[in-house]
């Protein structure tokens, strides 16, 4: 048997030699051995621990023999490890060939992505193709000024210039105020504001700088209402007439429509816009007394009221929208 080491290759058995772990007869290989016997592992002089056939690789270590060749167990060991670095070197190579690779095509691919980027667009800011450069968006840091107030044109006489006429304050021949239809008589015009009032109404208007009065009538199942709109030269006069009325605006009868509110009692209301002021004066075409349960004649009074603040109204948002267009404002 042979225990630990390399095995070497088997030669020839020298006469008076015994193979590692053969006992000569009569020799016990285990245990305690009898005087001038060897126990296992230990040979008699001059013979070598090595197994049966094999030839002692370093002949003349022990007992005498041939000294070794050291020389070509130097160049087996060098002829070896020449190898291993081979080895080592190659694999690094081959490593450093795939990092290279590698790095190869992510520069390749990271170069077409730039050149993708550089001809997508002139950035904004730089020179573009014409070398004219690419000027900055800019933005204004001053606020538009806000949309005219439309109050303002029928407040201001120096803004307040479109033409005024009973027919374009009054237009067309009917009125429908939520379905309610009104058919529309005279209309008038002066400047002379007492002439078409009743009751003191036009003292008030001529202490106040009334500069124009216009009237028109409209009717609607036996009701009439005369509606008046007085022009001042500011809103402060306009609230201070509106606010001293007495009396009211005189009755305008014709164009289909007969005397009303004479010798009779009718409804008379009065309010203000800007610089108008504007009265109603509601009646029955048959002469009969409005009280306070004649709710049709109260309905006609505040429909003509609001038809009139509108149309004044409306005036005003005309004349802003035309300044908002006009070029320069």
């Amino acid at each position: 048997m042979s225990f630990g080491g390399p095995q070497w290759p088997h030669e020839p058995q020298q006469q008076g030699q015994q193979g590692y772990g053969q006992q000569p007869q009569g020799q016990q290989g285990y245990g305690q051995q009898p005087q001038g016997q060897h126990g296992y592992g230990q040979q008699p002089q001059g013979q070598h621990g090595y197994g049966p056939g094999q030839a002692d690789p370093f002949p003349g270590a022990q007992g005498g023999g041939a000294t070794p060749d050291w020389g070509a167990l130097a160049d087996a060991s060098a002829s070896r490890n020449r190898r291993k670095r081979w080895l080592v070197i190659g694999g690094g190579a081959v490593a450093a060939l795939a990092v290279g690779a590698i790095v190869a095509t992510a520069v390749v691919a990271t170069g077409k992505k730039n050149d993708e980027a550089k001809n997508s667009g002139v950035p904004t800011g730089t020179v573009s193709p014409t070398l004219s450069p690419t000027p900055d968006p800019t933005f204004s840091s001053v606020a538009p000024p806000p949309p005219p107030n439309p109050k303002d044109y029928i407040t201001d006489p120096k803004k307040d210039r479109a033409p005024l006429s009973a027919e374009g304050l009054f237009p067309g021949r009917k009125l429908t105020m939520d379905k309610r239809p009104y058919t529309k008589g005279a209309t008038s015009a002066t400047t002379n504001c007492a002439a078409v009032t009743q009751n003191g109404l036009g003292t008030v208007l001529k202490r106040n700088g009334c500069q124009r009065v216009l009237r028109a009538t409209y009717v609607k199942d036996g009701v009439a209402i005369t509606v008046g709109v007085a022009v001042f030269p500011s809103e402060a006069a306009a609230l201070k007439a509106k606010s001293q009325a007495t009396g009211g605006i005189a009755p305008l009868a014709g164009a289909g429509v007969k005397e009303f509110c004479r010798a009779t009692v009718c409804l008379r209301r009065s309010n203000s816009v800007g610089r108008y002021a504007y009265f109603t004066q509601a009646g029955f075409t048959d002469g009969k007394k409005v009280t306070k349960a004649h709710k049709p004649v109260f309905q006609a009074s505040d429909d003509l009221g609001t038809f009139a603040f509108n149309q004044i109204y409306a005036r005003g948002k005309a004349q802003a929208s035309a300044a908002a267009n006009a070029p320069g404002e």
